[in-house]
């Protein structure tokens, strides 16, 4: 009796599980069924993403680093896989330099982004960086796994979760990368990746009340509605200024400026 392969099902990346969306839906993508996320899946990210920064945050920059140089050994070790589902090689071997180079950055932020500064008065005056928050990412449709990586990276590594809305068309490489995120040490509900129709999903982040900022790089022709639903709750918007940049890290993190007293 010949044997029928198991056929692999594409779910949500969400609180460190991969559900169902809780409303059964799934699109046809790249060949496949694909779960499409609803709005309760996208605030149960959101949830997921809130109780999960604090600890993120906390954790020394150091250790962050070697968190997201684990993912980067994780897409190493699947490279074929990745390969596959992209468009080659190349662009594996890309986003895992970019997992490499931004993980470096980790314990350097604080010295190139803060600083001692001089102040005109008996007083010491410290400027420290410090995660937004909960940030959601609108991935660009291609390249599904580099772009991806590249907007998620900055957000990670400097101490803010991620919602991240994947490609619409080619939505397959974002769960693969959810499952090297799974087994990379990364604590559950710092990353999140919801599949489904951008349209639906990217209004509904830009308008939550606890999403503290959005990256509308891949949003194409929607980054106006976008901006005007982020700016009725304050949220901060990032767009990308460059592939791969310190600055890219900076758009992600808050500046603190901390007196004290010198002397007694």
């Amino acid at each position: 009796m010949s044997r029928l392969p198991v056929r692999k099902t594409y779910k949500l990346y969400i609180g460190g599980a991969f559900p169902r969306s809780e409303s059964g839906r799934t699109y046809l993508a790249e060949g496949q069924n694909v779960a499409r996320a609803s709005r309760k899946d996208l605030r149960d990210a959101v949830r997921a993403a809130r109780a999960a920064q604090p600890g993120w945050a906390a954790a020394t920059a150091y250790n962050r680093g070697q968190v997201v140089y684990r993912i980067a050994e994780m897409l190493e070790t699947r490279r074929a896989d990745f390969g596959a589902l992209t468009t080659g090689a190349d662009e594996v071997d890309r986003a895992v330099d970019r997992l490499v180079w931004y993980a470096g950055w980790a314990d350097k932020l604080a010295q190139v982004l803060g600083g001692t500064n001089p102040v005109a008065g008996p007083y010491f005056n410290f400027t420290i960086p410090e995660p937004t928050g909960v940030v959601a990412v609108i991935a660009p449709d291609e390249p599904a796994l580099d772009g991806l990586v590249s907007r998620i990276v900055p957000a990670l590594v400097g101490g803010n979760a991620v919602i991240a809305v994947a490609s619409e068309t080619h939505p397959l490489t974002a769960i693969e990368l959810a499952e090297a995120v799974a087994t990379s040490d990364v604590p559950a509900g710092v990353v999140n990746v919801l599949t489904g129709l951008r349209s639906e999903l990217a209004p509904v982040l830009a308008g939550h009340m606890d999403v503290n900022a959005i990256d509308v790089t891949g949003a194409d022709g929607e980054r106006a509605a976008l901006e005007q639903l982020a700016a009725e709750n304050v949220k901060r918007v990032v767009r990308a200024k460059e592939e791969q940049s310190p600055w890219e890290i900076a758009s992600f993190m808050e500046l603190k400026t901390v007196w004290h007293p010198i002397g007694r």
